[in-house]
């Protein structure tokens, strides 16, 4: 009877795709594959445990120690993981600050001889920088282009697309991004730095590449989606703890962002790896003190130390602080909505022409941004410098070749400075620097704020979306903080007080933009307070966090979940659909046809089912001695192509093997079954089969999944879909409701102490719910 209704549906992929725009880009293929817009395919991930007779059998092999040595090596797997992304970034750092700093003194050289040719200079060095990076991201690796969060994001979510944690992804996520920010394009490096850090976790993983011969046998021991799951998690909270120096930031940004499912003790080794990042940082910065790095020291990793800026705020401060807010949720609000058109734009009639449009489009977009930092300072009169504070080690102006406060830019005389050349021409850390920094009031006019918010803001709105590496991070602080000291500036004229900073306000801003555009909350907030070092101004930060956020989700989503539509990765979002309560799960499925397997299949018809479908999950039905049929559990379309491929379970009869009798020796090693990261694995043309065995039959009991989820076709669309983003499932059985229960566990019957012999505890069942 169960059997007989499942064949009328059954709950697989169709979930995940519910979130998929209604374009041509996004087309369910079969069920189960789905048409990004770049042209690649998306595949669902096997996160549940297939505890089935070869798994069972292995683990009854495996002994305590044998548990405690695989916890060991997951926490040694944590350390490399901190390491390595630790390295990375430091590598990243050092390369993208020394261009910079080549680039500003050779262009600053040149100008006191000729503007023009240190014009012709700085835009030949941005331009050769960024093509650099189009060129490899063009040519080698693709999948290595903008932030690569929502890609990862994802991952974590379920889904696999083809190429995000290669090798060679790495490798163009690293220099791509040092070419791109090396560039001077309006985009930062945080963003790629997440998605280094789960290529290395994936790559640590799988014991490295064998495709470029990097690899080796003594790091495979986590080769399965779930267990590279937990990796990437730790890549993740790894880069945003490299990009911004905030360990505990990077836990949350994990925990709040990129994962759909999260347990106690991963959050232990997350932590960890972040932890070993944090030191790894730290050393490199301490080694780099002694002018080892070239120009890599003074400005170094993103840290904006605001310690010494405002000591108190007062209650009538609270209004334009919240007017911030309101500033940033509308800003990042359009932001967000303005990608996504320039990207869909871009995606579905420039970037369709090929690579040449692509690696030209970013070619223009690094000239029209060298012409802009280079040109619009000169529209700026030259400020004098204000008189010097004993107390402050800020020099005005600063020596040509030098960046950092008060730059000195085509000024006449000595004691002068161009504002607007202080932002442009600087790294952008090293300008967020400037615009949070205390005692430096005056520093900037109204009118190069307001000029640079208006130009870099275009210019981030059109840089993203290219075809280099791309964060929106930085460029998103850069945004905040300056309108924020715009209305700093305005608060202090008004109020008239001494104790108030416009770089408070300023940091205030950066805050309320990323906000009002990532619409993340705790793990920002926690971000920004670990990189300005200022514990005091923790309940403001919160504050504006909160107004920016209601204010973006009033118009449109966050801008990971925008891209991540755009780009046809189907994310199953922590809140289930409204129409979805009104729904059950019968309702999901429609008229969809199940294919089912016998328990013992015949070779021919399992290679015809596999040619005709591309369903990836199979019920499989046996038939008991009074011809009731009984659904004995789910195989997997991997784990056919393995049996059809190895060929070592074919037998001659139709019967089933007795696998209860013990006695059935184990011929695979369970991570035969395992899917290579990134890749699509077996498919069904790589089989190749004679006649006979054609002829040949499989039992496939010992292979199926026992003990797959179901639910009762009856039950609220809102609940299934609970159920199956909160377990990180791929398929879920539809059966008619059950005509009797065996019994009930409640939770007293699940808390066995340590030590019980197992063997000898009885779930007890109850008739009530009381227990």
């Amino acid at each position: 009877m169960l059997s007989n209704q499942l064949q009328n549906g059954m709950e697989t992929a169709n979930l995940l795709w519910s979130r998929i725009p209604n374009s041509e880009d996004g087309e369910l293929d079969g069920g189960t594959l789905l048409s990004t817009s770049d042209g690649g395919n998306v595949e669902s991930l096997d996160y549940e445990v297939i505890e089935n007779y070869e798994y069972r059998e292995e683990q009854a092999q495996r002994g305590k120690l044998y548990v405690g040595f695989i916890v060991v090596v997951k926490w040694f797997f944590a350390l490399l993981i901190g390491i390595g992304t630790g390295l990375a970034a430091v590598f990243i750092n050092i390369s993208v600050e020394n261009f910079a700093g080549w680039k500003f003194s050779l262009t600053f050289a040149i100008i006191q001889k000729s503007y023009f040719a240190g014009f012709v200079l700085y835009v030949l060095i941005n331009l050769a920088l960024v093509f650099s990076s189009v060129y490899i991201i063009t040519h080698f690796a693709p999948a290595a282009a903008g932030s690569g969060i929502p890609e990862i994001k994802g991952y974590l979510n379920g889904v696999d697309i083809h190429g995000i944690l290669l090798f060679r992804t790495l490798i163009g996520k690293i220099f791509g991004s040092i070419g791109s920010v090396g560039g001077g394009l309006a985009l930062g490096k945080e963003g790629p730095l997440v998605h280094t850090g789960a290529c290395i976790a994936s790559l640590f993983g799988q014991g490295g590449t064998t495709k470029y011969h990097v690899s080796s046998r003594w790091l495979q021991f986590f080769q399965s989606d779930r267990d590279r799951r937990d990796l990437v998690t730790c890549g993740c909270a790894a880069g945003v703890a490299a990009a911004f120096r905030a360990p505990v930031g990077g836990v949350l940004f994990a925990l709040e962002e990129v994962t759909s499912w999260w347990r106690s003790q991963l959050m232990w080794r997350v932590f960890f790896t972040s932890a070993i990042v944090a030191v790894v940082v730290r050393t490199a910065m301490g080694w780099c003190k002694s002018g080892k790095c070239g120009h890599f020291g003074s400005g170094g990793f993103i840290i904006w130390d605001v310690s010494d800026g405002q000591e108190d705020y007062s209650f009538e401060e609270l209004l334009p602080m919240a007017f911030i807010g309101v500033i940033g949720g509308l800003l990042g609000a359009l932001f967000n909505q303005l990608t996504l058109y320039i990207t869909y734009w871009r995606r579905n009639h420039l970037h369709k022409k090929g690579t040449r449009v692509k690696i030209i489009e970013a070619c223009l977009i690094s000239v029209i941004t060298s012409a802009v930092s280079f040109g619009l300072p000169l529209l700026r009169k030259c400020s004098p410098c204000p008189e010097s504070d004993t107390d402050s080690s800020i020099e005005c102006p600063r020596p040509p070749g030098m960046y950092g406060n008060y730059v000195s830019f085509f000024c006449g005389k000595e004691k002068e400075y161009n504002d607007l050349a202080t932002i442009f021409f600087n790294t952008q850390d090293d300008a967020i620097r400037n615009l949070f920094s205390a005692k430096t009031i005056h520093e900037f006019s109204a009118q190069s704020l307001l000029t640079f918010l208006v130009m870099f803001y275009t210019l981030a709105v059109l840089t993203f979306g290219t075809a280099v590496p791309a964060g929106q991070f930085v460029p998103g602080i850069m945004i905040g903080s300056t309108y924020g000291r715009l209305v700093g500036m305005f608060v202090v004229n008004f109020y008239k007080k001494l104790n108030i900073e416009e770089g408070t306000y300023a940091l205030l801003g950066a805050a309320s933009f990323l906000g009002g555009s990532m619409r993340m909350t705790v793990s920002l907030c926690v971000i920004m307070v670990e990189i300005t070092n200022n514990l005091k101004l923790l309940p403001l930060i919160m504050l504006v966090l909160l107004i920016s956020k209601a204010v973006g989700d009033a118009f449109n989503e966050g801008l990971y979940e925008e891209q991540a539509r755009l780009k046809g990765i189907p994310l199953l979002e922590s809140k289930p659909k409204y129409q979805m309560r009104t729904m059950t799960a019968k309702d999901a499925f429609g008229n969809q046809k199940v294919v089912s397997l016998p328990r013992v299949a015949k070779v021919a018809d399992i290679v015809s089912i596999l040619r005709s479908s591309k369903h990836n999950g199979f019920p499989v039905i046996d038939h008991k001695r009074n011809g009731e049929t009984l659904v004995v559990g789910l195989m997997l379309r991997s784990h056919l192509l393995v049996l059809l491929q190895s060929k070592v379970d074919f037998q001659h009869s139709p019967l089933p093997f007795d696998s209860l009798s013990g006695s059935r020796p184990i011929s695979h090693n369970f991570t035969e079954f395992v899917k290579p990261v990134s890749s699509k694995g077996i498919s069904i043309e790589d089989i190749h089969l004679s006649s006979d065995d054609s002829e040949m039959y499989i039992d496939l009991a010992p292979f199926l999944n026992p003990s797959p989820y179901v639910v009762p076709e009856d039950m609220s669309l809102t609940k299934v879909y609970n159920l199956f983003r909160q377990l990180g499932l791929r398929h879920l059985f539809v059966a008619p409701r059950p005509s009797r229960i065996v019994g009930l566990i409640t939770r007293k019957d699940l808390l066995i102490e340590d030590g019980e012999d197992t063997a000898n505890v009885e779930l007890q069942s109850t008739s009530t719910l009381s227990s």
